[in-house]
């Protein structure tokens, strides 16, 4: 067995080009962004100019326009973007659009990739996806989804209610979980958000602030669609589920590695500049400690996710292999950007330094796209399924 962490020569050389995109362009409109909001104009703004630079969605298929990189390759591209909290969105792979990105490349129908993937690889359009509901509802168990999808003649009828859904305030369409009132399973469908009875009815005042489109409570009051709505065959979309969840959860991992890196080297900057006591902050025991606790947990958090990464990359599920990468990397970011604001001072608490920005925009990541309680619940069992199976195997009595 061998293990190479080695890049090829072209990932070398994207991630040294959105590095230094990041840096000149997309960095020096993050005041803008804090102040004012990020909205469709800077997006547009964004993603032209990273056109322009020959760096349009490296996760994307290359035959659709994107960079066509493996997802082993695209973990090293999407933690270099996410050095800015823009820096994603400017290059077309930020959440939700790269998870239904990935979903429609896997399932949708080639008039289904025409109408919604082509246009929205291009960046022409926005979406969103719709499973989160208000309690009892689905949330961290997808199982638990109430919104009700009901099959009439030539068609579908939606009806439920939806919270936290990212993006969904001037998205053009979106990829609803519902259950399937003709089976104990769940479908997906396709809705345009024109579609009358479909409403965005407020958005939710959260902590952080910089995703297009807020999060959001949307209504599905009857909402009718055509059969060919219906993304995949109906009553598998818990199947469906399992395509998109997997390789968007490690996706987020990427870039908020990303983030965390910059904070770390933000705080790192100042304390070697920063005099206290008559020492520079680099040499009191305390600090340091905070620095090495942040370069561990930088490489610990990068290991586990090109581990988890190169299975999917070979073909593997990574169901439970993204569920510890998610856990243990959104504790570790979090530790970082948290020991980083306790090194920069008082300005590490402010949108001025952006320590400040990433630490409140961060901490969602612990509950999103499953809660670490959850995965631990998850990988406790498979754990315990494997001890039980061995030990029937040794002769062993349980």
């Amino acid at each position: 067995m061998s293990f190479d962490f080695s890049l090829t020569p072209r990932v070398v050389e994207w991630r040294d080009r959105i590095a230094e995109f990041v840096a000149d362009v997309v960095v020096p409109r993050e005041q803008e962004a804090f102040t004012n909001g990020v909205d469709d104009a800077l997006r547009r703004d964004l993603q032209q100019a990273a056109r322009a630079a020959g760096l349009w969605a490296p996760q994307a298929p290359a035959d659709l326009g994107g960079g066509g990189f493996r997802f082993d390759e695209a973990a090293v591209l999407l933690e270099e973007a996410g050095t800015s909290l823009l820096g994603p969105l400017a290059l077309n792979c930020a959440a939700p659009d790269e998870g239904n990105i990935h979903l429609l490349n896997v399932v949708a129908t080639p008039a289904q990739r025409d109408r919604y993937l082509v246009p929205l690889v291009n960046g022409d359009i926005r979406s969103c996806f719709a499973m989160t509901e208000p309690p009892p509802g689905a949330g961290s168990d997808p199982s638990a989804v109430r919104t009700l999808a009901t099959k009439v003649a030539d068609g579908w009828r939606i009806s439920g209610e939806k919270h936290l859904i990212t993006g969904a305030e001037g998205a053009a369409f979106t990829i609803v979980m519902a259950r399937d009132g003709g089976s104990d399973g769940a479908t997906m469908l396709l809705v345009d958000t024109g579609t009358p009875g479909f409403t965005v009815t407020e958005h939710a005042r959260t902590i952080d602030s910089t995703m297009v489109g807020g999060h959001c409570r949307v209504l599905f009051e009857d909402v009718f669609v055509p059969d060919d709505a219906v993304l995949g065959e109906p009553g598998r979309g818990f199947q469906y589920i399992q395509v998109r969840l997997a390789p968007a959860r490690l996706t987020h991992c990427m870039r908020w590695l990303g983030a965390a890196r910059r904070a770390h080297e933000i705080a790192l900057g100042r304390a070697v500049d920063r005099e206290l006591f008559g020492q520079r902050l680099t040499d009191l025991g305390m600090a340091q400690q905070m620095i090495a606790d942040n370069e561990i947990d930088l490489v610990a958090a990068r290991a586990l996710l090109w581990q988890a990464c190169w299975e999917v990359a070979q073909g593997g599920r990574g169901t439970e292999s993204s569920s510890r990468a998610k856990v243990f990397i959104s504790e570790a970011v979090g530790r970082i950007v948290d020991r980083s604001v306790q090194l920069a001072g008082g300005l590490g608490t402010s949108e001025d330094l952006v320590i400040g920005r990433i630490y409140a925009d961060i901490r969602a990541f612990r509950i999103y796209d499953g809660a670490s309680e959850a995965h631990r619940m998850s990988i406790a069992k498979r754990a315990a399924r494997r001890a039980g199976t061995a030990g029937q195997g040794s002769g062993v009595r349980s």
